[in-house]
């Protein structure tokens, strides 16, 4: 038995404690509407910030979805959602602490390589044929290079989705947006995209050989030599010298 004291919660919480219970009892199920802020205010005795603050949280949950001049309504969340809300965080994380990008890019080649492996274990006719259309759209925006980022992240998300586990493609997608602030200025070197196309296109084609080894390979390969392009323009540019090395650095991101 201890001393310490009994915190009091604030009124919002009072609110947002009950209404959470409210949908974990099935009261409130995923489809429904909340009550109106007027029904909750009278129904719980507190003013309208505590009512309005509890649904903002609910929302920032992923719990509630709130529509202007619509009643807040019961969601289920997704994993692409829960994980997209801790995205400020990290990105946050990174900028206080610059080291912890290397653990991030580490994380990604652990998580990518094992995805590749999946994908070519579990790989259909059809999900051959959406990665190979990725592909495609990818090597298109060759014509197009401010689009190039996004269809690189669109390959790298697919692969994930054929694990066929849905928290696959929301956690890649999170790892590559929370560091692609950090590649965005050196993305553009002439030749450099055509080395990524060539590298994923021999990723696709271990997962549609069903070579589980040969694609995890792939994408190690793959994602460690774009990290060691990454470090060789990282070290000159906190010398100040950093646009020759950036030029090698088209795909670190990748």
């Amino acid at each position: 038995m201890t001393g310490d004291p009994i915190q009091r919660r604030k009124l919002y919480q009072e609110v947002l404690a009950r209404l959470q219970e409210r949908i974990r009892s099935g009261e409130l199920a995923p489809g429904d509407h909340l009550p109106s802020e007027r029904e909750l205010m009278a129904f719980y005795g507190v003013g309208r910030p505590a009512v309005r603050e509890a649904l903002q949280e609910l929302a920032r949950s992923g719990i509630v979805e709130i529509s202007h001049g619509e009643r807040a309504r019961v969601v289920v969340p997704t994993a692409q959602l829960l994980i997209a809300q801790i995205a400020g965080g990290a990105q946050h994380l990174l900028r206080m602490q610059p080291d912890m990008l290397g653990h991030l890019k580490e994380a990604r080649v652990f998580l990518e390589a094992g995805l590749a492996r999946l994908a070519a274990e579990r790989a259909t006719p059809a999900d051959v044929a959406r990665l190979r259309q990725r592909l495609a759209e990818h090597r298109a925006s060759l014509a197009a290079l401010d689009q190039f980022l996004n269809r690189d992240m669109a390959f790298h998300r697919e692969i994930a989705a054929v694990a066929g586990n849905p928290i696959f493609p929301a956690i890649v997608e999170a790892l590559f947006n929370w560091a692609s602030e950090y590649y965005r200025s050196i993305v553009r070197a002439p030749g450099a995209e055509s080395l990524t196309l060539a590298e994923h296109e021999r990723i696709v084609e271990a997962i549609a050989a069903h070579d589980a080894a040969g694609a995890e390979q792939a994408m190690r390969d793959h994602l460690l030599r774009a990290n060691a392009l990454y470090r060789q323009a990282d070290a000159p540019a906190a010398r100040g010298t950093a646009a020759p090395a950036a030029a090698q650095c088209s795909t670190s991101v990748r």
